[in-house]
C-alpha cells in the first residue's frame, strides 16, 4: 500500500472496523508526510464482469460507480461515505444474484433505486447520463417520477 499523496510506502493503520456487510474500514496514516486515508477491504468471491451496452465485456469495478456517485452528488449534502456504501450495497446486491456476468444496465437500475432515496436531485443527474437524456421532456418524466415518492 502507497500513501495515496506522497506515494510513501510507510503507512500505518490507526484503526480497524468490521462492517456487517462483510467489508473492513480502515483509517491509515502516512508517516512521512502525514496525510490519513480510509482504505476499505472486502472479499471477492467471483469475478463479475459487465456487459456493457455496445456488447463488450469488462471487469465490475466498484470505484466506476463510485466516480458516478461523486459526478452526480456534486455540490449536494451527500458525503463520501453515503456514496461508498451506495456504491457496496449495488456490489452486494449483484454478488447475490450468483451470477458471474451482470448487464451495465442491471448495475444502473441497482443504483438509481438506492441514489432516489439518499438525493433526489442527484438521482435526476444520474438518471440524465445513465438513460441518456436528449429532450427536456425526458427530465419531465423523470422529475415526475420523483415527486411520485
Amino acid at each position: 500500500m502507497k500513501c495515496p499523496y506522497c506515494g510513501s510506502e510507510n503507512i500505518k493503520t490507526l484503526e480497524t472496523r468490521d462492517s456487517a456487510d462483510n467489508t473492513i474500514r480502515r483509517r491509515k496514516e502516512c508517516s512521512d508526510c502525514g496525510k490519513r486515508f480510509t482504505t476499505y477491504e472486502y472479499v471477492e468471491a467471483i469475478e463479475l464482469m459487465v456487459r456493457k451496452r455496445d456488447g463488450r465485456l469488462e471487469r465490475f469495478d466498484l470505484n466506476k460507480i463510485i466516480r458516478g456517485l461523486q459526478k452526480a452528488c456534486e455540490k449536494r449534502p451527500v458525503t463520501m461515505e453515503q456514496i461508498r456504501s451506495l456504491a457496496e450495497k449495488v456490489r452486494q446486491e449483484l454478488m447475490q444474484l450468483g451470477k458471474e456476468e451482470v448487464s451495465s444496465q442491471e448495475i444502473g437500475d441497482l443504483v438509481m433505486k438506492h441514489l432516489k432515496t439518499l438525493d433526489r436531485v442527484a438521482y435526476v443527474r444520474f438518471a440524465s447520463v445513465y438513460r441518456r437524456f436528449e429532450e427536456p421532456e425526458d427530465f419531465r418524466r423523470v422529475l415526475k417520477e420523483v415527486n411520485k415518492t
